[in-house]
């Protein structure tokens, strides 16, 4: 069984190697589902280790419904990573109902090529699953990654095996694996599985203030700076 890394720097890409894994997905913010990671990273990452790197190419949190700049921001990323000898991207694209955007998620394949694509956990959100992961072997993805449309992937395990059997890719079972629940995928007949294998490691005492801010872990939301409000605010600096 292939096992997949979701890795979110260079230290859980290295340790991924280390243990044995077979492959590496990057990306940063793990909080969010992750995000594309930076130029730094990827090259390092690339650069030093033997095993496949995958790169999980999504230019912002929240939904999965790009604007015309964000698709080209995705574009240009896609063309970085075949660039810096990557193995793989994982990406994808919804329209505002959550179905796929097939023409979309096409010309990203196509762009990809010859690298396997990977339709990542945005699948898990589209309410017509078995028409979309037909639509997907159409395109010639490679992969689907998903939970089954459930939390975890343990309880979208019955749906998992549904599609294992109408995809004739590869299922990449994801979501909540861990090392009490690994072997399930395994005696399912699942070639794949991905896991971060995360563990919080304590780095310093209480910041004096937190940065984090909660509104931003909001799927429905998305925060954008506002023209009106900057406009106001030069005026009135500029008076």
């Amino acid at each position: 069984m292939v096992i997949e890394v979701c890795a979110n720097s260079f230290q859980s890409a290295l340790n991924a190697q280390t243990a044995g894994a077979d492959r590496v997905e990057l990306c940063s913010e793990l909080a969010v589902g992750g995000i594309t990671p930076s130029y730094g990273l990827l090259k390092k990452v690339v650069s030093e280790l033997d095993i496949p790197v995958y790169v999980l190419i999504r230019p912002r949190s929240g939904d999965f419904c790009y604007s015309p700049s964000e698709f080209d921001v995705i574009k240009h990323d896609i063309a970085l990573c075949k660039r810096l000898n990557c193995s793989g991207i994982v990406s994808g694209v919804l329209q505002k109902d959550m179905t796929l955007d097939v023409e979309r998620t096409r010309e990203l394949v196509d762009l990809a090529a010859p690298l396997p694509f990977t339709f990542h956990r945005a699948f898990d959100w589209i309410p017509n699953p078995i028409e979309a992961a037909k639509s997907l072997a159409t395109l010639g993805v490679a992969r689907i990654l998903t939970s089954g449309q459930q939390q975890t992937a343990v309880e979208g395990l019955p749906f998992l095996n549904e599609l294992k059997a109408i995809f004739p890719g590869t299922i990449l079972a994801g979501g909540g694996i861990n090392l009490e629940n690994a072997m399930e995928f395994k005696k399912a007949g699942f070639n794949e599985i991905h896991l971060s294998a995360t563990r919080l490691e304590h780095t310093i005492a209480s910041p004096r203030i937190s940065l984090n801010s909660i509104k931003h872990f909001d799927e429905t939301m998305q925060g954008v700076s506002s023209v009106s409000i900057l406009k106001q605010l030069i005026a009135d600096i500029h008076e």
